[in-house]
């Protein structure tokens, strides 16, 4: 029997975040490995994920080529399907194409807006739907649902760990106004075209704040830790999960706070988890 297949990514969440914070939960999958991804913005890095390539752990003294080899055959023991190469995924390199060849329903259920179902990320999937809230694992898990003849592969985008890092039932009304959160970028154009400036966007955090910030996504990810119990519920056993972040965050270090347009080690730093539950 071919297993189910979630790829979780907690949006945002910076490595020492996440080995900081208890996770009894979530280690019941495996231990948590330290690897980078392959790029410093959410949607880049999902579509690598949805290559079917996995953060990296940046081995020396190795052909690239060999790392992606090594990387993919890794999916036949994921699936329960033998045999699995990179020629497999050749060469539409899409993971949801090569579920649905192999008789899997592919579902999306995204947080970001950013992800949403008009992007070039919704191709090859039976079900793509952009959440309500940005930051609900719990309504995430209460639309999960599985075929008992037919596997199913779920992307499951969780915001929680995304500024301005809240949980349901908390409010971000202290914290200053960001682009791609709050609109993604919808009043971008107006600046570009009003020649203005987003005097709201201007004040930079203190280390104070930075520090608090930062450790506001650690206790997040305390909480989302505690959903994955009702997760294990929801899932039948036969499921291989894979919990990573899709990029790493910056609080204060070297000037900089936040993703994307940034070249810093912290920004790619991932963490990852893989495995069934035990």
């Amino acid at each position: 029997m071919k297993n189910n297949l979630l790829l979780i990514t907690f949006d945002s969440c910076r490595f020492d975040s996440f080995i900081g914070a208890k996770t009894p939960n979530i280690g019941r999958l495996g231990g948590a490995e330290r690897r980078f991804s392959y790029a410093s913005w959410t949607v880049p890095s999902h579509a690598v994920y949805l290559l079917g390539a996995s953060p990296h752990s940046s081995p020396k003294g190795v052909f690239a080529s060999e790392v992606y080899k090594k990387d993919f055959v890794r999916w036949g023991d994921r699936l329960n399907i033998p045999d699995i190469s990179f020629k497999g995924f050749v060469p539409r390199l899409s993971l949801p194409a090569f579920l649905k060849e192999h008789g899997y329903k592919t579902n999306a259920l995204v947080s970001m807006p950013v992800l949403n179902q008009t992007t070039i990320l919704n191709a090859h999937f039976d079900r793509y739907q952009l959440m309500k809230c940005h930051h609900d694992f719990s309504a995430i898990i209460d639309n999960l649902t599985f075929e008992k003849d037919r596997p199913s592969f779920y992307l499951l985008n969780i915001g929680e760990t995304h500024y301005p890092y809240i949980i349901p039932g908390e409010s971000a009304d202290d914290l200053p106004r960001i682009s791609g959160v709050h609109g993604v970028f919808k009043h971008m154009d107006d600046l570009v075209v009003g020649g203005g400036q987003d005097q709201g966007e201007e004040r930079f955090f203190d280390m104070d704040q930075m520090r608090a910030l930062h450790d506001k996504q650690r206790r997040n990810v305390e909480y989302l830790d505690g959903l994955f119990e009702k997760l294990y519920e929801a899932v039948p056993r036969n499921t291989h999960i894979m919990v990573m972040s899709d990029h790493g965050e910056l609080f204060g270090e070297d000037g900089y706070f936040g993703h994307g347009p940034v070249m810093h080690e912290k920004c790619f730093e991932v963490f990852f988890v893989e495995g069934r539950i035990k």
